[in-house]
């Protein structure tokens, strides 16, 4: 069984202008943290394979309200 992933999308900040990027995140490790920023900041399986520039980034928000399989 594959995990469910959902999308987030990250606002960065770049020299006054804002940049969106889309990725996504396992339901699960969401799950593991109240706050989506300490996922992003503290889950070991995301900081693996996705890095993020805290010092730049303005918002980030779970856009899909229901999770799908991933590689979807």
């Amino acid at each position: 069984m594959s995990e469910r992933t959902v999308r987030v999308r990250l606002v960065l900040v770049d020299d006054g202008s804002f940049h969106e990027q889309d990725i996504l995140l396992g339901e699960e490790e969401l799950a593991r943290h109240e706050r989506l920023i300490d996922c992003l900041r503290e889950e070991m399986s995301v900081l693996r394979r996705l890095h993020v520039d805290l010092d730049r980034l303005s918002a980030a928000f779970v856009i899909d309200e229901e999770p799908s399989p991933a590689g979807t």
